[in-house]
């Protein structure tokens, strides 16, 4: 009891310290006290220890299944309350730098799908970016077509281009693929930046139209703040249910073993495209948004950097970890910002804090359980320790 109450405890202090530099010091305490009271309450239904009726016993790994689940309901109540509140008690500025760490969360996901799920290091992922909002730039300039005709559109194109950087990677592993990934994500920023007949070139396109809904405008920050919350939460849920079935599994099997998972039956080639192709449809579903957002695209928009940011991401946050990759993408995107205030050290604190994370804690702030077992195999020995008591005792 004591130890949740203390990890609760720094995890409200922790969301106060990260939210004051950019709300003030009464709004984050006001997220702070929200953190405390649903923590409190979850607390107070862990220790009331509820009973079942007579005669209704759930097996053990049951009841640890609704334990878990429990939890991560909770976790994101505490987490869904402030984020829904955001526009409310903060200004424009904020609500901009909110929209760009929840769209920066869609991409980190689809990349997750690549290099944390399938293991297929990526990178060029910032070229699905640009193909979805060049593609929405167009059609809607060009053929007048609404946001949410063009959004699926945006998500099958840049599918298909993933497809197509897919088939000649199919034998590519390790340091060889990123090359291959770098060198395509730098043909389309160059492809864009020199058909000027149909990009613009450097000059980008303009005018690109803001998305409607039942007639109304979204032209105001907290519109697109809640848009790509809903886009956002549309990925999570695809990629949570990727991860959590048979295509979950092969991908996972790809990445430990290659040559055992292709002898257990698994199709590597259609594993591999399958990977590339949904992680790029997510990147151009963000590309769209980030088109309709800014009502202007340019190739300077998608440069490499982009790439590793997005791939720093997913490695510091957590490499196949959804919630890690989440937390990742806002402090990467949150914590630049709050050190602007030492603008001539900020890139240097930046780079410090993430080689001191790499040392200190390599599986991400949110590692998933098998990369953890991967970076520290004693802690295999224990699990499965562990695991064989259990199953005595359940024997028994």
């Amino acid at each position: 009891m004591m130890a949740n109450i203390k990890k609760l405890s720094l995890i409200s202090i922790w969301l106060f310290g990260l939210t004051f530099p950019f709300v003030g010091i009464a709004n984050a305490f006001y997220f702070f006290i929200i953190t405390l009271f649903i923590s409190s309450i979850w607390l107070l239904y862990k220790a009331m220890d509820i009973k079942l009726p007579a005669g209704i016993i759930l097996p053990p790994r049951l009841k640890r299944g609704l334990d878990r689940k429990g939890a991560r309901i909770t976790a994101a109540a505490i987490l869904a309350i402030p984020a829904l509140l955001l526009p409310f008690f903060t200004d424009q500025y904020i609500t901009n730098v909110a929209i760009t760490a929840v769209a920066y969360i869609a991409l980190a996901i689809g990349l997750n799908i690549v290099v944390g799920f399938a293991g297929l290091l990526d990178l060029g992922y910032v070229a699905f970016y640009a193909v979805g909002a060049y593609l929405f730039a167009l059609l809607s300039t060009g053929a007048g077509l609404s946001f949410w005709a063009a959004l699926p559109l945006a998500a099958i194109v840049a599918a298909a281009f993933g497809v197509l950087l897919g088939f000649p990677t199919l034998r590519l592993r390790g340091d060889y693929l990123a090359i291959v990934t770098l060198g395509f994500g730098e043909m389309i920023r160059i492809t864009l930046n020199n058909w000027d007949s149909l990009t613009g070139g450097p000059n980008g396109i303009l005018g690109i139209a803001a998305p409607s809904l039942f007639g109304l405008s979204l032209s105001q920050p907290a519109h697109y703040y809640y848009l790509i919350i809903l886009l956002v939460l549309f990925t999570i849920f695809a990629a949570n249910r990727l991860n959590n079935s048979r295509i979950g599994r092969a991908w996972i099997a790809i990445r430990e073993d290659e040559i055992a998972a292709e002898a257990m039956g698994i199709n590597i080639v259609k594993m591999k495209l399958l990977a590339f192709a949904l992680g790029a449809s997510f990147a151009g579903i963000a590309g769209a948004f980030f088109a309709s957002r800014m009502r202007f695209v340019s190739p300077e928009s998608f440069t490499f950097f982009e790439s590793v940011i997005i791939l720093s991401m997913v490695i510091l946050g957590g490499m196949g970890s959804i919630p890690g990759v989440i937390l990742g993408a806002v402090v990467l995107v949150i914590l630049p910002e709050s050190l602007r205030g030492f603008q001539n050290y900020r890139m240097i604190i930046f780079g410090s804090a993430m080689v001191l994370m790499m040392i200190f804690r390599p599986q991400g702030f949110i590692g998933s359980t098998r990369r953890r077992l991967e970076l520290h195999p004693d802690d295999e020995k224990i699990l499965q320790q562990e695991t064989e008591s259990l199953y005595d005792v359940e024997k028994r």
